[in-house]
């Protein structure tokens, strides 16, 4: 498996394999991050492709914006699979830019989504990720939900 975080520079080749970890970023140093999670599923499962990890591989001062969000958009256009893990918190991770994102691709087969049942402020995103695959369930474990792109 390869990391690539958002201070590293996309390949303009990549393997067949790849997935973008799409979800709301922690804004604050004491929230923690779900994506490591997902890594360490991930890596017992043996992935072998690419991911896409929407955050500095460390913490830096400030992050320029517009490098940022650039990357996103490629990664995000370049990924075979968009996971949507979606716990948001409207404190420390309201995921505002996530839900444009999910606007964005949600209807692609590429989109995958779950968020824990507890999450607020998913409903919306339940009802139009239903609506776009009507086959597909909705994860509420970010376990299952990376077990399908195995």
């Amino acid at each position: 498996m390869k990391i690539i975080y958002s201070n590293m520079k996309i390949p303009k080749v990549l393997p067949f394999d790849s997935v973008f970890l799409a979800g709301p970023t922690p804004r604050d140093p004491q929230t923690p991050s779900w994506r490591p999670a997902a890594i360490k599923y991930l890596k017992r499962h043996k992935y072998k492709g690419v991911v896409f990890y929407p955050e500095w591989s460390s913490r830096p001062d400030k992050v320029d914006y517009d490098t940022q969000v650039e990357w996103e958009h490629d990664a995000l256009t370049s990924a075979l699979w968009i996971v949507f893990w979606i716990p948001r918190d409207l404190v420390s991770m309201p995921a505002f830019t996530t839900n444009v994102e999910f606007g964005r691709f949600a209807h692609e087969k590429r989109a995958l989504y779950g968020r824990p049942d507890a999450a607020p402020k998913n409903r919306y995103l339940d009802w139009w990720y239903d609506k776009c695959h009507p086959d597909r369930i909705i994860f509420n474990e970010l376990d299952q939900l990376l077990e399908y792109i195995l």
